[in-house]
């Protein structure tokens, strides 16, 4: 933790090992420099640098959301070429990933964070090294089921950054 106690926190969606097994294997098809498989996920809101008290509150926060799991379809390219972000998302996301997002939102603000004012675009980065981001469609979806949602942590290292999970919830 750096030394002034504070954590850069997120929430996010986690695959689980074949998904993320998936995801790598499309990354590394397209991508020369892909994220790393152990850090491949979906966010669902960036919190930035917090402090233990603020990390507690998040996680009270959470744990009061109710949303019912649902199935993501990853069927296509996209990226942001000022950024060099190379992602994969869905063309038609799911109402429940967007209700997710809703009652999330919702209960952080008990926290005191600031609503979030940009539009939600669900995906999943596959490198941020991306000189030429591909827009296409996937040619075979990559099917996601999703039955939780976690606070994950941005851990720099030597080898660069890792994302730890703190906690899970259930859908």
């Amino acid at each position: 933790m750096p030394a002034e106690g504070k954590r850069r926190l997120f929430f996010a969606l986690w695959p689980d090992d074949a998904v993320r097994q998936q995801l790598a294997a499309v990354s590394r098809q397209l991508c020369r420099q892909p994220v790393p498989a152990h850090n491949l996920h979906l966010t669902l809101r960036f919190l930035g640098m917090q402090d233990e008290s603020a990390r507690r509150c998040f996680c009270h926060a959470a744990a009061q959301v109710s949303a019912c799991p649902f199935t993501l379809s990853l069927d296509r390219y996209g990226g942001w070429a000022r950024k060099r972000i190379q992602w994969l998302g869905p063309s038609a996301p799911p109402a429940a990933l967007g209700e997710l997002v809703d009652r999330l939102n919702g209960a952080l603000e008990a926290c005191g964070t600031e609503a979030e004012t940009r539009p939600f675009v669900p995906h999943v980065t596959l490198s941020r090294k991306a000189k030429n981001p591909v827009e296409d469609p996937l040619p075979e979806p990559l099917v996601w089921p999703v039955d939780s949602f976690v606070l994950a942590e941005s851990v720099p290292s030597p080898d660069g950054v890792r994302y730890v999970v703190l906690e899970r919830w259930a859908l």
